[in-house]
């Protein structure tokens, strides 16, 4: 199993091999992982002395809504996902969401402006940018659609049950800008029980976080609450090992101050209500990137001192559920929603003649609604309407006289029809079926996007999966209006048009293990990408992605558990305006990541964690001329029972302080710490 694993590892990292290597790679490992003895009842009964769980079934069982559209497991699934849930999240100490997907495969999420607490983040999955990721709450999108994508280092994790990564696109059953996958935010929900739990983290750069959670139900109503306030001074010393320069991080403090609230009233047992708020709310210092050539230390504090951002987020929906039937095979969901998300960035700059506030506004309404009906015991489908309504408007202010000056106001209205199919033609294959049909204010006519997957258990150890998603990306407005305020700038510039294959296996190692491939094949048309030289956005042409993404899950020894993943990205330009980028790498997009972790946990609610991210060079334009390096670090993630009610969190993440750069100019944290404690009542 070992060789396997490092052929499989290895092989990956050669960017030169075709989709049929990757694939007789990928054989090569499920047959030599096939000649593995499975555990015997005795041995897995040793194993689980202590924790009375299972690596396979743990995994292939934890609840999953992205890829159904309803409430399924991640072995029902023809696609690969990927999930980290609330314990895994507190055991690694993650603060925000980009925090909390940084070991997941699939995905590069570290983002492109530093490794603190309130970075910018950047989801970059199957050779997309970020603006490329859909992001949904509770199974609805956010994105704004002004300026496309969404911040998850706006999000805490204080109000977080779980986060589903689903690489390969979504436009079926989730509409634009699923080219490259689909995070999904499940927002944590009531206990049974009153409960109130509250958390206090310190550590380094100044970093203070408390927050507080009140959880329970009474009779049919049920409730959660939480309020996370954080700050941090974020002053660090730095170092560009590229340049030979080395600074200290100033201008560069946070606070967040998010509240959420759910409550849930169950009419009958056949129907409930639900209304959900969160607010995320984030003041901070923007430093800015260092200059390079480098200029004096002092020079640079003066260009970046005051620049300031603060954003206002506030997310509400309210949802109504019934169960039409007897039983559970039919059931409706309506959900109204609305989202209020404002950004204003203070560039101050120089001289007050050259201070400026820019302001982008977004206020968005909208609709789902959906019936899952089990047609027969076999035969399932999904369908329903989709309706988004969005009013965003970005302006410019001159400090100095006053003067506004705006560069988009405009309104989208996006509307959809569509329907899921599943079928289980033999009770170990499944066929699924999908269809939508898409109406956008941004382009002319409608759009449809096809579907289809199947899964193949051959056996009780292993199933194959295999899938086909055609998926769009309608421009934002900030691409339409980058060079011509006031009116649509590049009336011209084409949606993105994305069409995504992948095709991979799942095989159990007895029951204290699963490993997981996918080989994946992404080609997205009409790309769009900033024109230096004309200053505006325009389509550069057709990008291809391949690659693939492995996951290893173990149980070692009697509470000892390994994990590693892998995940290859190649995207490479096939066509572009300019013909010095066709055949190169997609800047940013293509760094091949290896992540692995060992812990020890038991019942006891002890948890010690070593936990590897390692990202490969990458080029930082499209012509492949500067590439920045590559990174290693290594953290460690400790928790410690004092009491019944009471524990104590710690963590130290880049242990041997490697110092690197995301983006040129952004140098990162280096070694720094975090100590809390939690408490339950």
């Amino acid at each position: 199993m070992a060789f396997s694993l490092h052929l499989l590892f290895l092989s990956m990292r050669n960017k030169q091999f075709n989709p049929s290597q990757y694939l007789i790679i990928g054989c090569i490992s499920l047959a030599i992982v096939s000649l593995i003895k499975p555990v015997s009842a005795q041995q897995t009964e040793d194993l689980e002395v202590d924790i009375e769980i299972t690596i396979t079934d743990k995994i292939l069982n934890q609840p999953l809504y992205t890829p159904f559209r309803q409430e399924g497991t991640v072995r029902d699934s023809t696609r690969p996902a990927y999930v980290i849930d609330r314990e895994e999240i507190e055991a690694q100490n993650a603060r925000t969401v980009r925090e909390a997907l940084r070991f997941l495969p699939g995905i590069l999420p570290d983002g492109t402006t530093g490794t603190e607490i309130n970075a910018l983040s950047g989801q970059f999955i199957r050779g997309s940018n970020s603006s490329q990721v859909l992001i949904l709450i509770d199974g609805r999108p956010v994105n704004n659609l002004g300026n496309g994508g969404f911040d998850l280092s706006e999000i805490t994790t204080d109000i977080v049950e779980r986060i589903e990564v689903v690489p390969g696109g979504g436009s079926t059953l989730y509409g634009s800008d699923a080219i490259g996958g689909i995070i999904n935010i499940i927002t944590r929900r009531s206990t049974k029980d009153i409960e109130i739990a509250t958390q206090l983290k310190l550590g380094s750069y100044g970093l203070n976080s408390q927050s507080i959670q009140n959880s329970g139900s009474s009779g049919n109503f049920s409730w959660f609450g939480s309020y996370n306030r954080t700050s941090a001074d974020n002053d660090y010393d730095f170092s560009i090992p590229e340049v030979n320069f080395d600074g200290t991080r100033r201008n560069n403090e946070t606070l967040y101050n998010n509240l959420s609230l759910k409550l849930t009233q169950e009419i009958s047992d056949r129907h409930s209500i639900s209304f959900n708020t969160i607010y995320l709310g984030k003041d901070q210092g923007v430093p800015g990137g260092v200059p390079i050539p480098e200029i004096s230390q002092a020079a640079f504090n003066a260009l970046t001192d005051n620049n300031r951002k603060y954003t206002d987020q506030i997310i509400n929906d309210l949802s109504w559920a019934a169960k039409l039937s007897e039983g559970e095979d039919s059931l409706l969901n309506l959900r109204i929603y609305s989202d209020f998300l404002n950004t204003r960035f203070d560039n101050r700059s120089g001289d007050l003649t050259t201070h400026q506030q820019f302001d982008t506004n977004q206020t968005s309404i909208g609709f789902q609604g959906q019936h899952n009906l089990q047609i027969t015991k076999n035969q399932n489908i999904t369908y329903g309407l989709d309706y988004r309504n969005v009013k965003a408007k970005n302006l410019t202010r001159t400090l100095a006289t006053g003067t506004e000056t705006i560069n988009y106001d405009d309104r989208i209205s996006q509307g959809a029809a569509f329907a899921r199919y599943t079928i289980d033609v033999l009770p170990t294959l499944r066929f699924n079926l999908g269809l939508r049909q898409d109406f956008n204010s941004l382009i002319n006519g409608s759009v449809t996007s096809p579907a289809a997957g199947l899964r193949w258990n051959l056996g009780e150890a292993t199933a194959i999966r295999a899938n086909y998603i055609r998926n769009i990306r309608v421009t934002s407005l900030f691409n339409l209006y980058s060079n011509s305020p006031f009116a649509r700038g590049t009336p011209d510039l084409k949606p993105e048009r994305g069409n995504s294959f992948d095709i991979g296996f799942d095989r159990k190692l007895g029951n204290i293990g699963l490993l997981r491939f996918t080989f994946f094949n992404n080609l997205v048309d009409e790309t769009i990408a900033y024109n230096f030289e004309t200053f505006t956005y325009e389509n550069i042409g057709q990008v291809r992605t391949r690659g693939v993404e492995t996951a290893l899950n173990l149980k070692l020894f009697r509470n000892v558990f390994l994990f590693a993943n892998y995940t290859a990205n190649n995207p490479i330009i096939l066509d572009s305006i300019n013909p010095l980028e066709i055949g190169k790498e997609l800047r940013f997009a293509g760094a091949d990541s290896f992540n692995w972790g060992l812990s020890y946990e038991n019942l006891r609610g002890w948890y010690v964690g070593i936990l590897m991210h390692s990202l490969e060079d990458y080029p930082i334009d499209n012509t492949n001329t500067e590439f920045l390096p590559g990174y290693t670090t290594i953290d460690l993630k400790l928790r410690v029972p004092i009491q019944e009610n009471l524990t104590l969190n710690g963590s130290i993440k880049n242990i041997f302080d490697r110092r690197f750069q995301l983006f040129p100019g952004f140098p990162d944290g280096g070694r720094n710490f975090q100590l809390g404690l939690s408490w339950k009542l």
